[in-house]
Formats: structure tokens, C-alpha cells, sequence
């Protein structure tokens, strides 16, 4: 297999980051050998992997937490075999048709499987006989990373946009015709669309710029929710008439705030991983940049819901506060390298803004978001898109193109698949299996058997 370009320039290049108030990593001022760099830039790839592999965990947290309690074992089920199928269709397409060759305008190579390049499995052939080993190791050192590394940093990125579906239809939809559509998800509706900038795509050589995915990843999730709920519909009970709202409360908020710090410890490896390098001074001012930003953010989305929430309601809602930290994290994530400390503040704070008035808002339509995913990824990754064209150095025309573009693909091709599974299998349970709640109906279990079935709310 021949080598793609080295990941710091297909994403440098994507995102126009020169200038302004970027940082951009440059090779130029390597100042470790190509070996060593090749090291660190594989270790950063693996460390920041499995800190974005935690937040699987967070999520998961998050959404048990916010879920009645009938239904907590099949929203963890839902979050395990969710990344699980995530991996397998990546490994199988997914990869290959985000950044693998030009087989089709505007995607990658329609190929299946991504295995170790053919200098890397020399290399390991050549063992100890230097002289065996000196060609494939300059193979494999001039890609710049080792290709399984950033395989494995791709993929956890995309099981991170299918987790966002499972928390906003939770409670009422089927497991099997949930995963058939995670693995289309996964497998070519998120890949294709990242393809356009992230794989030096059509949006990229347009100036396109969104760092680490509020638009490719996190819009992605939330379009993918917001075209899921309306086919599924809301919970029963939900809604009632007259334009009456029943609050359907979450069964364990300890866990829920769990599940949120673990999502912001994640993010770390999220959007610090992102810097794609770290063989470099340069990389590595950068990605601590990077760190103080995602940090900061995240704390101004908090604060803001805490003001804002407290003002409305005379109380503080924990839930909201919650999603305020997740929205600072969303927004920031489009350009977490801005060079101003404050500024990531504000982008922060106005996430958190824009949650405590996108979850309400959401509900007086009638679209049933059990977790609050639509507003904190789907409303707050617009806005950290557009945030980059403000404060950053992209073109905030570009930003709007790229955020329409992506939306309405990723509106039509899963509204297909939606709707296919709703004429077919079917997507949602029963009334009878909604109330006696999805840990009996389909796993035959309780999450919490202890408490007895007339404890469940």
C-alpha cells in the first residue's frame, strides 16, 4: 500500500490555518531527527486516540444518566456496540473512502480493508538485520507517522458522531435498525463528507476550515439526530396538547456529571490530536495552545449556563449546565488555535448561551432530544464554524458554504436511510415495549433490578 501525504500537511492545507491568529505546525522546524519525529508524531496519534476512545465512555455516562432508569442498560448496550461497529465499517471502507486516493470525484477510494503500509511490514520483517531494514525505514519514517496510528485517531473520531444519534432518539428506537444505520453512518456518510476537507477535498481547496470536527464531526451527529427524531418521533407523553411540555427527567444525575467531565477530559485528545504532529518545537507550543484553549472553553460554556439558567428560571439547572460545558466544547473545537486565550473564553461562553436557548426552543417544536444533543452539537458546532471566520483566518462565506454543504448531505442521505429502515424493519418499538421500558423489552434485563419494577419512573 502506498503511503498517503504525511497528516500534518493534508490538514494544515485543508484548513488554511497560516496566519491570522492560527498556529500552524510546520516540518520546517523539526528540530528532532526524521526518526524521532516520526516517534513522537506516532506516539501523539495513539496517546490522543485513546483519550477520544474515553469519551465513548462519557458518553455513555452521560446519556445513562439522562435516560429513565427503565432504559439504562440498552443506552450503554447502544454506546459499546455503537463504537464497535464504528471500528469495523472504518476499517473495512470508512478509512479509504475519507482519504485514500481520487477512484471518484469528490471521495476517497471505494476499497475495502486499511492494513499497515508495505514499508511498515518490511520493516518488521527486516528484525535485526540493519542493512534489510535501512530502505523500508526510510519508507516508513518519511510518511511522517506510523499508518496504523492515525487510522486509529480517525476512527475514534467517527464513533464519536454516532454517539451523538444515540442520545437524542434514546428510550424509544430499535436496537438492530439503530446499528444499521450507525454502520451506514459510520461506514460512508461521515467518511464522504470528511473527505471534502479533512481528505483534501473540494471544501478544502476552497479554504474551508474547521480544526478538529465541529462541523465535520459534531454537526455531522447532530444532523444525523435531528433527521432521526423527527422520523422516529418523540417519546410518548412527551408532548400533550395545547403546546404542553412534560419534563421526562433523567434517573441519575451523579452519573450524567460523570459522563460530562470524562467528555471533557476526552476532548483534550480531541482537539489536541489534532495538531496531527508533535516532532517539533512549533507542534508542540501549538498543541499546548490547543489544551489552554479546549480548557478555557469549555469553562466559559459552564459559567454562561450557570448566569443565564439561574437568571431565567431563579435556579440553576444542573442539566443545562452540563450541556453548557459540552456546547463551550463543541464551539471551540472548529479553531482551538487561536492565539488569544480570551477570545476561546467567549466562543466558549456563547456555546453555553446558545444551549440554555436552543434546548427550550427545541422542545416548542416538538422534536424530542432526550440528552440535549441537538443543541449542544449540532447549534454550537455551527456556531464554532462560523467563530473560525470571525476570529480566525478563515473566509466566513466558505464557513457558511462548508456548513451548508455538509448539513445538507448529511440531512438527505440519512433521511434516506431513515426512512428506509422505517418502511422496513421499522424503527421504533412498540407503546407496550416504551412503557415497560427497553431494558426488559429488548435485553431482558434491568440496570438497576434491585430497586424493583414499581420504582421505575
Amino acid at each position: 500500500m502506498t503511503a498517503k501525504p504525511m497528516s500534518i500537511t493534508r490538514k494544515v492545507l485543508a484548513m488554511g490555518l497560516a496566519g491570522g491568529m492560527g498556529v500552524a505546525a510546520t516540518p520546517a522546524l523539526a528540530e528532532v531527527s526524521t526518526e524521532t519525529a516520526f516517534v513522537l508524531n506516532t506516539f501523539s496519534f495513539l496517546v490522543h486516540g485513546f483519550l477520544v476512545m474515553f469519551m465513548a465512555a462519557g458518553f455513555a455516562m452521560l446519556e445513562s444518566g439522562l435516560v429513565r432508569s427503565k432504559n439504562t442498560a440498552a443506552i450503554c448496550l447502544k454506546n459499546i456496540a455503537l463504537y464497535s461497529i464504528a471500528g469495523i465499517m472504518y476499517y473495512l471502507i470508512g478509512y479509504n473512502l475519507m482519504y485514500v486516493g481520487d477512484s471518484i470525484s469528490w471521495i476517497g477510494s471505494v476499497t475495502l480493508l486499511y492494513n499497515p503500509g508495505d514499508s511498515e511490514i518490511a520493516l518488521l520483517a527486516a528484525g535485526d538485520d540493519a542493512a534489510a531494514a535501512a530502505a523500508p525505514l526510510a519508507a516508513a519514517v518519511d510518511n511522517g507517522y506510523s499508518v496504523a496510528s492515525d487510522w486509529f485517531f480517525q476512527m475514534v473520531f467517527v464513533a464519536t458522531a454516532a454517539s451523538i444519534v444515540s442520545g437524542t432518539i434514546a428510550e424509544r428506537a430499535k436496537f438492530w435498525p439503530f446499528m444499521i444505520f450507525v454502520a451506514v453512518l459510520t461506514g460512508i456518510i461521515y467518511p464522504i463528507q470528511g473527505s471534502w476537507t479533512w481528505g483534501q477535498g473540494w471544501l478544502a481547496q476552497m479554504g474551508f476550515s474547521d480544526f478538529a470536527g465541529s462541523t465535520i464531526v459534531h454537526s455531522v451527529g447532530g444532523w444525523a439526530a435531528l433527521v432521526g427524531a423527527l422520523i422516529i418521533g418523540a417519546r410518548k407523553g412527551k408532548f400533550g396538547p395545547g403546546g404542553t411540555i412534560h419534563p421526562m427527567p433523567g434517573a441519575n444525575l451523579p452519573l450524567a456529571t460523570l459522563g460530562t467531565f470524562i467528555l471533557w477530559f476526552g476532548w483534550f485528545g480531541f482537539n489536541g490530536g489534532s495538531q496531527l504532529a508533535l516532532g517539533s518545537a512549533a507542534d508542540a507550543i501549538a498543541m499546548s495552545i490547543v489544551y489552554v484553549n479546549t480548557n478555557l472553553a469549555a469553562a466559559g460554556g459552564v459559567v454562561a449556563a450557570m448566569v443565564l439558567t439561574g437568571a431565567i428560571y431563579r435556579k440553576i439547572d444542573l442539566t443545562m449546565v452540563l450541556n453548557g460545558a459540552i456546547g463551550g466544547l463543541v464551539s471551540i473545537t472548529a479553531g482551538p488555535d487561536l492565539q488569544n486565550h480570551l477570545v476561546a473564553i467567549i466562543v466558549g461562553a456563547i456555546g453555553g448561551i446558545l444551549v440554555v436557548v436552543a434546548v427550550p426552543l427545541i422542545d416548542r417544536l416538538k422534536i424530542d432530544d432526550v440528552v440535549g444533543a441537538i443543541s449542544a452539537h449540532l447549534v454550537c458546532g455551527i456556531w464554532g464554524t462560523l467563530a473560525v471566520g470571525i476570529f480566525g483566518s478563515a473566509n466566513f462565506g466558505v464557513q457558511i458554504v462548508g456548513i451548508l454543504a455538509i448539513g445538507a448531505f448529511v440531512v438527505i442521505t440519512s433521511g434516506i436511510v431513515w426512512g428506509i429502515l422505517r418502511f422496513t424493519t421499522g424503527v421504533r418499538v412498540t407503546d407496550e415495549e416504551e412503557n415497560e421500558g427497553l431494558d426488559k423489552a429488548e435485553l431482558g434485563m434491568e440496570a438497576y433490578p434491585e430497586f424493583g419494577a414499581g420504582s421505575q419512573r
